[in-house]
């Protein structure tokens, strides 16, 4: 069981690095909101970060914004640096979970999930990238374990509402759920909106590094998963879909690889039978394919070269077309966004043999909340936090490296994303 107490040694249930980054300011007023759903009603939480005037900054921020002058006096500051393994020893000593804000993760991910894992904090960040997850289990899950120590990568958009989702369809389906396919649409107000370029960072270079993921890959020496009923057919690079109503592409992001991962635990830990997993994301009309033409062979062509990635690092709106940009949204372009995740399945009915004939079910649910990056990432992240304080018991038994899948299938993590505005329903 997960050890959540906290001690005078240990004092806060939650630390926040980075918390002055772009994305760990908005996590810091989610922490703000929910400290009344702590263990026992409080939640004792301190922030960390390079600069102690940026954190200060942060909390005189978020007081304003939510209207908590007390945050200024009652939040502490811990300094901490990636580059100071002495600091992030210390940070982590006195935390029970640090929620790990600090990316690209394949840069700066590592040192502090060593940290966590030698110095009995359990560690949740909310990273995108398949290399630095994968390469997080294949060197520290045995290390975890044997510490006690629950490492839960992608916890924020990247991946809970596509791994999460996943599990509640096989939850909602009567029988035995065998593909799934998940399509994501994305919503902005009038005001538009975009996506800070530190997920940019991470996109390019994971990119360029695809054939180092492919090498980490066969080093796990995975038997393949077994197929149950038809196989899920991949669709093309760009389709038409019928089930959003407008073009599509395969999803570039981590969620296939986290809902394989959280899959494959279900077969070996659980024996369960496995989900096969497509995901997809709509890109809209004519107009938006030829941006994305223009955009995606600049793309490739430059992310091959140390000049063209230094090109797109340095220029990402304009590589983007604007989807990317350095400021990242305003609070109006969040408040005005929001996304919709469809999951289509099928499977065999409760009294038909899976080793017999083609699958004779079909379910549709849907994942939708607010904007993704900013609302949503800190709500998933924040929440699944939460769960770990609340729920130790309904984790799996030992410690380890998991998805999110695998760490909270038995907990009530979606009960409570519902309640903060990340739906998931049976359609």
């Amino acid at each position: 069981m997960a050890r959540v107490e906290t001690t005078s040694n240990r004092p806060y249930h939650l630390v926040i690095f980075g918390a002055s980054g772009f994305t760990g300011q908005f996590v810091v007023e989610e922490v703000a909101r929910t400290v009344s759903e702590g263990p026992k009603g409080t939640l004792k939480w301190a922030v960390a970060g390079r600069s102690k005037q940026k954190l200060e900054n942060v909390l005189e921020q978020a007081a304003g914004v939510l209207s908590k002058p007390e945050l200024r006096s009652e939040v502490d500051i811990i300094v901490a640096d990636v580059g100071e393994p002495d600091t992030l020893a210390a940070m982590c000593k006195q935390a029970v979970i640090v929620l790990n804000c600090v990316g690209p993760y394949r840069f700066y991910g590592e040192p502090v999930v060593k940290a966590c894992v030698e110095n009995g904090a359990h560690h949740i960040d909310i990273s995108g990238e398949p290399q630095f997850l994968e390469g997080m289990e294949l060197n520290y899950n045995s290390q975890a374990a044997d510490n006690g120590v629950y490492v839960i990568g992608s916890c924020g958009f990247d991946s809970i509402p596509a791994d999460m989702g996943v599990l509640y369809t096989r939850e909602q389906f009567k029988g035995t759920l065998t593909a799934v396919e998940s399509f994501l649409t994305v919503n902005t107000g009038p005001d538009g909106g975009c996506i800070h370029d530190g997920t940019w960072q991470s996109a390019v270079y994971g990119f360029a590094d695809s054939d180092k993921l492919r090498s980490l890959r066969r080093k796990f020496n995975h038997k393949p998963l077994p197929t149950v009923g038809s196989r899920l057919k991949r669709r093309g690079a760009l389709f038409y879909s019928n089930e959003i109503q407008q073009y599509a592409l395969p999803f570039m992001g981590s969620d296939p690889s986290v809902v394989k991962r959280t899959q494959r635990f279900l077969v070996e830990e659980h024996e369960a039978t496995p989900t096969q997993y497509g995901a997809y994301a709509g890109v809209g009309g004519i107009g938006n394919i030829i941006k994305l033409m223009f955009a995606g062979m600049m793309f490739w062509f430059l992310v091959k070269f140390s000049f063209g990635r230094n090109l797109l690092i340095k220029h990402p709106e304009f590589f983007s077309f604007g989807i990317f940009s350095k400021a990242g949204p305003s609070r109006k372009q969040m408040e005005g966004s929001s996304f919709q995740f469809a999951f289509y399945g099928e499977g065999y009915k409760e009294g038909q043999d899976p080793s017999q004939g083609k699958p004779n079910g079909k379910i549709n649910t849907m994942v939708q909340g607010p904007e993704c990056g900013y609302v949503a990432t800190p709500i998933t992240m924040v929440q699944a936090a939460l769960t770990i304080l609340n729920e130790p018991t309904a984790l799996p038994k030992k410690g380890g490296v998991y998805t999110p899948g695998a760490a909270f299938a038995r907990t009530t993590l979606i009960d409570r994303l519902n309640k903060h505005g990340v739906k998931f329903s049976c359609i």
